[in-house]
């Protein structure tokens, strides 16, 4: 079977918290078998002409300040819609910084404590991103976030901290395409703990719609 494409976009040069050193190798060894990984920070892959040439579009943009370009939302809004995958991990949110994008993610970051050992519970053990994924343990920023009571998303993990029980994960669709957000992925240490490997992998495979 011919290897489908991603686009891993991240921030080699100026990332405020998250470089995309080292989790650009861990990102690309995890999804080897299925697909080749192309990891860059330019924004202009996210152009219409640029992404259309991938099957997922892998978020973990740290730039909290800067927005998107218009042009690159209607890409990226335009590429989802029309039938291509968004895998959002842990700050990739942080494109979020216009209206449009909050809501192709199904969420706005608000905060987060500091960073601490968090259990992760399944709670939708059905869902194709869930196979075989069981409540596990990592340390880890607890990212806090404001929902889109617009879109339709199904919870798929859940944290407690401090008595309070928030989302860690989601997943919905989008026009005719697929979007999942994992909130896990502060360090490389994360994307070496198996659980969290093989619920990355299979989002990813969730989102561009490729065979279980």
């Amino acid at each position: 079977m011919e290897k489908r494409k991603a686009l891993l976009l991240g921030d080699y040069t100026y990332p405020e918290f998250h470089p995309l050193q080292g989790i650009d190798r861990e990102v690309t060894h995890i999804l080897q078998d299925w697909m080749t990984v192309q990891c860059s920070e330019n924004r202009k892959l996210l152009l219409k002409e640029n992404i259309s040439g991938f099957d997922l579009c892998i978020s973990y943009v740290d730039n909290w300040k800067d927005p998107i370009s218009p042009q690159q939302t209607a890409g990226l809004l335009s590429y989802v819609s029309g039938g291509g995958g968004l895998l959002v991990l842990h700050n990739g949110i942080s494109m979020n910084n216009n209206y449009e994008i909050a809501q192709l993610l199904g969420a706005k970051f608000t905060r987060h404590p500091a960073y601490a050992p968090l259990e992760f519970r399944t709670v939708a053990p059905d869902h194709p991103v869930m196979e075989s994924i069981t409540s596990f343990s990592m340390d880890e920023e607890p990212y806090r976030f404001e929902f889109d009571p617009f879109t339709q998303k199904t919870v798929l993990m859940e944290y407690e901290l401090d008595g309070d029980i928030r989302p860690a994960a989601w997943a919905h669709s989008y026009g005719l395409g697929r979007v999942v957000y994992l909130m896990p992925g502060h360090h490389q240490a994360t994307f070496q703990n198996e659980n969290f490997r093989r619920l990355m992998m299979q989002a990813a495979k969730w989102a561009a719609r490729l065979p279980g």
